[in-house]
């Protein structure tokens, strides 16, 4: 079964600095309907203004990854860690027990723009922690690569919970298909350009769902950039 969540339908922060969409339910907005796709809980697509950003505050028992698509993320956190985050670029902290930390646009006249992901771990009260890698599209030109897996396969980002997150990027006129070991939910965010995934063709800002899947083809007329959740079936 397939079920799109058209770009439109997201929810919306703007508070001048922040323009926000939320695929989920998030902060003020609230719909009962889009509380999440099993484990994936938040999906925001944030445009961050020159200088701004998030100031110091809390989270606990969240696997919380932030994947940059324009510009460059600075990150504070209260375990010591501090990074400059760009596209490429791809950042997990755990938040675990609990623990405070800040991202702000690091750059004083461009945006910023980075989708901000929180997985529900399988196991609460976990010690806080932190990752990051450089994984850029360039270097898995027309396929599918690892970016985040519950074993840290392939020198991904581990998480603890049984769900991939593999980024997908397509030149126009390229085909790629990801084979499943087993059904397995997917979630299919389309971050630019336009894809097509079993003749239904998504937008910049569209999400797909697909249930119980074992093998994921998708194409494209043009050059796009895509994130694909491959989430554990329940």
């Amino acid at each position: 079964m397939a079920r799109l969540r058209k770009a439109q339908e997201r929810g919306m922060t703007d508070i001048g600095w922040l323009d926000s969409r939320h695929t989920f339910s998030f902060g003020h907005y609230h719909d009962q309907k889009h509380m999440g796709y099993g484990a994936l809980r938040v999906l925001n697509d944030d445009r961050v203004a020159p200088a701004q950003g998030f100031g110091t505050h809390p989270h606990r028992d969240m696997e919380i990854i932030s994947y940059v698509v324009e510009g460059s993320l600075e990150h504070k956190d209260s375990m010591g860690t501090g990074s400059i985050i760009r596209p490429g670029d791809i950042q997990m902290m755990r938040a675990g027990t609990g623990v405070t930390h800040s991202e702000y646009n690091h750059s004083q006249d461009s945006m910023t723009r980075f989708l901000q992901i929180w997985i529900i771990p399988d196991t609460n009260n976990l010690e806080p922690g932190y990752q990051q890698i450089h994984r850029p599209a360039s270097d898995y030109p027309n396929s599918f690569r690892l970016l985040v897996s519950k074993d840290g396969t392939d020198g991904s980002l581990q998480i603890a919970r049984d769900a991939n997150l593999w980024g997908l990027s397509l030149d126009g006129g390229e085909e790629a298909t990801l084979d499943l070991p087993k059904k397995r939910n997917v979630w299919v965010q389309v971050v630019s350009g336009i894809l097509t995934i079993d003749g239904q063709q998504l937008v910049e800002g569209d999400g797909l769902a697909l249930d119980s899947i074992e093998q994921l083809v998708a194409s494209s007329e043009e050059k796009v950039d895509a994130l694909v959740f491959d989430l554990a079936t329940v």
